[in-house]
C-alpha cells in the first residue's frame, strides 16, 4: 500500500518522468548545435561528442577557439537566430551563454522546434522562469532540460526515496550553504570592482559582437570586467552564488520536498553588499507552508560561509564538502550532501538499514546528464530536470536574490508573483528588456 501511495505521489508531481514521443531519432545521431561554447558550454558539447555536432554559435569567436578547433566541420555563427534560419536541420541545442541571455535563446530554440539543454540557472528573473515553463508546455514533444547535472545522479534519487519513505521522519528544516564568494580569496577569476567601470569605451576585441553579448540588457560600453567569465558577479548579468551554486545545492530539497511557494523570504545578514555586484556573504531564510503530506518548513541559505550550526547538529561528523552542502533535519534523523546531491550521508548511521529498504520510486539514470538528455530526445529514456522543475528551482533562488537586493523580509504571493510588502520589487521580478529581445 505504501509503495502504491509513493508511486502515485511521484506521478502527480511529474517525478515519474514520462517517455517523450518525438520523431524517430533512435537509429541515427542527434544533430546538435552548441550556443555559447567558450566556457561550460564547451564541456557540455564534449559530453555529447558521439552525436553529430553540426553547428557552433558564440558571440565571441576568439573565446570559442578551442570549440571551433575541436569540431572543425561544424558551421560557425555569431547569432543563434540566423543559425536557426539557415540551418534548419539542427534538432537540438546546448546553451552555455551567460545567465541574462538564457531565456531568450531557450524561447527561440523551442519555437524553432529544437530540443534544449540549457545551463543553470535557467533564467535571470522570476518572470523569465514562469514564461519559459509556459512556453515549454506548448511543445510537449520537445525535450527541454536544465544543466544541473547532478540531478541525474544516484545520490539525488536516493535522497528523494529516503525522505518519501520516512527514513528521517518529518523534515521541518533544511540548512544549505556555499562557502565561496567572488572575492580573490574565493574565486580570483571574477571581478573585485566595487562599482561599474568608467565608460571610457575600451576597444572591443576582434571577433566579439558586443551587442549580441548584451542581449536583453540595456546597452553599455564593453569592458573586460564583464567578459569573459566575470559576468557572474554582476547583478545585471549573473545570479551570484544564489543562482550559481544554489541551483545545485537546493535542487534535492526543492524537488524532494516540493518547495515551490514560500510565504516569506528574509535576508537576515549581508556583508559586502553593493549596488552592482553580488555580496560577499548573505544569510537568507525561507518559510514554507504545509505542502500536501509535508509539514511547514524553514530553509536557511548561506552564501560565502559555512554555518557552524551544521557541525553542532552532526556532532562533528562530516557534512557537505569544502565548497558547500545541505543538511535535511528530520524528526528521527538527518541527511546531508555536498555542493551537489551526489554523495548523501545519513545520521545516525543506524538509519542505513531503513534506507536500504526504502521503495524504489525513480528510474536510475545512466551516463552523464547530457547523455540522459540525448536519450530522452531519442525517446530511449526518461527526462531529468525538465523545464517545469527547472523553472520552480530557479525561481526559488531568484526569490533569495530579491530579498538580498532589497534587504530585510519580503512577503511572497506565489499565485500573483508579487511581493506584497514592498513596492520596489517589481523591477527585480521582471527586469526591463531591450527591444528585439521580448519574451511575449
Amino acid at each position: 500500500m505504501k509503495r502504491r501511495l509513493f508511486l502515485k505521489a511521484a506521478s502527480s508531481t511529474l517525478l515519474a518522468a514520462p517517455f517523450i514521443k518525438t520523431s524517430a531519432l533512435e537509429t541515427k545521431k542527434l544533430r546538435i548545435a552548441g550556443i555559447g561554447v567558450g566556457g561550460m558550454g564547451f564541456a557540455n558539447v564534449n559530453n555529447v561528442k558521439d552525436e553529430s555536432i553540426v553547428a557552433l554559435c558564440d558571440v565571441d569567436h576568439t573565446h570559442a577557439t578551442r570549440a571551433f578547433e575541436a569540431y572543425p566541420e561544424a558551421k560557425r555563427w555569431f547569432d543563434h537566430r540566423e543559425m536557426f534560419e539557415k540551418q534548419p536541420e539542427i534538432e537540438a541545442v546546448i546553451i552555455g551563454t551567460p545567465d541574462h541571455t538564457h531565456a531568450s535563446i531557450v524561447k527561440d530554440a523551442l519555437e524553432a522546434g529544437k530540443h534544449v539543454y540549457c545551463q543553470k540557472p535557467l533564467t535571470h528573473d522570476i518572470y523569465e522562469s514562469r514564461r519559459l515553463a509556459s512556453i515549454a508546455a506548448e511543445y510537449p514533444d520537445l525535450v527541454a532540460v536544465m544543466g544541473n547535472q547532478y540531478h541525474s545522479s544516484m545520490g539525488a534519487k536516493y535522497i528523494y526515496e529516503w525522505i518519501h519513505a520516512g527514513v528521517i521522519g518529518e523534515v521541518k528544516r533544511v540548512i544549505a550553504w556555499c562557502s565561496l564568494n567572488y572575492r580573490p580569496f574565493g574565486h580570483a577569476y571574477w571581478s573585485t570592482l566595487l562599482s561599474r567601470p568608467p565608460e571610457d569605451k575600451p576597444v572591443i576585441p576582434d571577433d566579439l559582437n558586443w551587442d549580441l553579448w548584451m542581449g536583453p540588457r540595456s546597452m553599455r560600453p564593453y569592458h573586460p570586467t564583464y567578459h569573459p567569465g566575470r559576468w557572474r558577479a554582476w547583478w545585471d548579468f549573473g545570479c551570484g552564488m544564489m543562482g550559481d551554486r544554489g541551483v545545485h545545492t537546493l535542487d534535492s530539497a526543492c524537488w524532494t520536498l516540493d518547495l515551490a511557494a514560500p510565504t516569506s523570504i528574509n535576508c537576515l545578514s549581508i556583508e559586502g553588499e553593493n549596488e552592482y555586484i553580488h555580496p560577499d556573504k548573505a544569510h537568507v531564510r525561507y518559510e514554507f507552508p504545509k505542502r500536501g503530506k509535508f509539514p511547514p518548513l524553514t530553509l536557511d541559505w548561506y552564501s560565502g560561509s559555512r554555518p557552524s550550526e551544521v557541525d553542532e547538529l552532526t556532532g562533528g561528523e562530516p557534512a557537505g564538502d569544502k565548497e558547500g552542502g545541505a543538511l535535511f533535519i528530520g524528526s528521527s534523523g538527518m541527511i546531508s550532501h555536498g555542493t551537489y546531491p551526489n554523495s548523501p550521508r545519513l545520521y545516525p548511521r543506524e538509519l542505513r538499514k531503513d534506507a536500504a529498504e526504502a521503495p524504489e520510486l525513480l528510474p536510475a539514470h545512466k551516463g552523464t546528464h547530457e547523455a540522459v538528455w540525448v536519450k530522452a530526445c531519442k525517446k530511449e529514456g526518461p527526462i531529468s530536470s525538465d523545464l517545469q522543475l527547472a523553472a520552480k528551482l530557479t525561481e526559488l533562488t531568484h526569490l533569495g536574490n530579491v530579498a538580498i537586493k532589497l534587504g530585510g523580509k519580503i512577503e511572497w504571493d506565489a499565485k500573483k508573483a508579487q511581493v506584497t510588502n514592498r513596492n520596489d520589487a517589481a523591477g527585480l521580478i521582471r527586469r526591463p528588456r531591450r527591444s528585439g529581445w521580448e519574451l511575449e
